[in-house]
């Protein structure tokens, strides 16, 4: 009896001893850290990575265990308190946090005393929230991952050139037509034409985001092509310009989707991306808002 009991009171300690190591080893696990997760995107996205870019850290410890990743197209507030609710705390944006591209707190009047950016920064300390911008390097892929994205959203695919990735080759279709298909398939609440509505399409050049009047003039000054389909044109500059083409009888027209619209399936073919090579914490897209409202 004596023996028997010795065994299983050994047996017993043997069990517990197990159960205490796996779970300290459980609670010792290590958790990846922002800085980590950037690595991996940099050994991962396929161009070299530049030393002057805006893909850097802009809010948040680098060093922080990370829980989820949020990506995202902009980390307005209302994304960054969706993905805190979800128990996200690496936010990935792909535009500015702090309301100018390099994100600078000084731009403002009242610089870091300014209510908005005060309340966001805030927002950001109480809940460790860490915020990382990816932008350059996602565009310098060939092809650029929010083309990708954004052709992928359209159905565009097949339609693309083999040669320009900016170029897409349609089904023939008015200006019109082509501007409430675009608006549905983005779900975009406000969007703007300039153009003959009858004006026959079959080339468009999708040059989104704000890429600027040499970039869009670019498109626009093929002959074969139509319409340019963009995000945040400044209105003296490619609005004028396709304005007085239209006025000259140029077969030409303008779709301006905005900017969040315009890029926004990029971001969501980031979260593809990430997901193929960082499996040890939940990737979710989390989607910017469109802000406008049409009067």
């Amino acid at each position: 009896m004596n023996t028997g009991l010795t065994l299983l009171k050994r047996c017993l300690a043997a069990t517990l001893a197990l159960l205490l190591f796996s779970a300290l080893a459980a609670g010792q696990e290590k958790h990846l850290t922002a800085r980590e997760i950037v690595s991996r995107i940099q050994a991962h996205v396929g161009v070299p990575w530049q030393a002057e870019t805006v893909d850097t850290f802009k809010a948040g410890n680098p060093d922080e265990p990370i829980t989820g990743i949020a990506v995202t197209m902009m980390a307005t507030m209302d994304v960054l308190e969706r993905a805190t609710a979800s128990g996200k705390n690496l936010v990935i944006t792909h535009e500015p946090t702090f309301y100018n591209h390099l994100d600078k707190l000084d731009v403002l009047p009242q610089k870091e005393k300014d209510l908005v950016l005060a309340a966001k920064l805030a927002f950001i300390a109480e809940h460790h929230l860490v915020v990382w911008r990816f932008h350059d390097h996602w565009h310098q892929r060939t092809p650029d991952g929010i083309e990708v994205g954004m052709a992928h959203a359209l159905g565009w695919e097949k339609q693309q050139d083999a040669e320009n990735q900016y170029l897409f080759v349609v089904p023939e279709t008015t200006l019109e037509s082509l501007a409430a298909d675009l608006k549905k398939k983005l779900d975009i609440h406000v969007l703007r034409v300039v153009g003959d509505p009858h004006l026959k399409i079959k080339k468009v050049g999708l040059v989104p985001g704000a890429s600027g009047f040499q970039k869009e003039t670019l498109v626009l000054e093929r002959n074969d092509v139509d319409v340019l389909v963009t995000g945040e044109p400044r209105e003296w500059e490619t609005v004028e310009y396709v304005a007085d083409a239209v006025a000259q009888g140029k077969h030409k027209g303008l779709i301006i989707l905005s900017h969040i619209p315009s890029e926004q399936a990029g971001m969501e073919e980031c979260t593809r991306w990430l997901k193929s090579f960082v499996n040890e914490v939940p990737v979710e897209f989390v989607p910017a808002r469109d802000p406008f409202w049409r009067y």
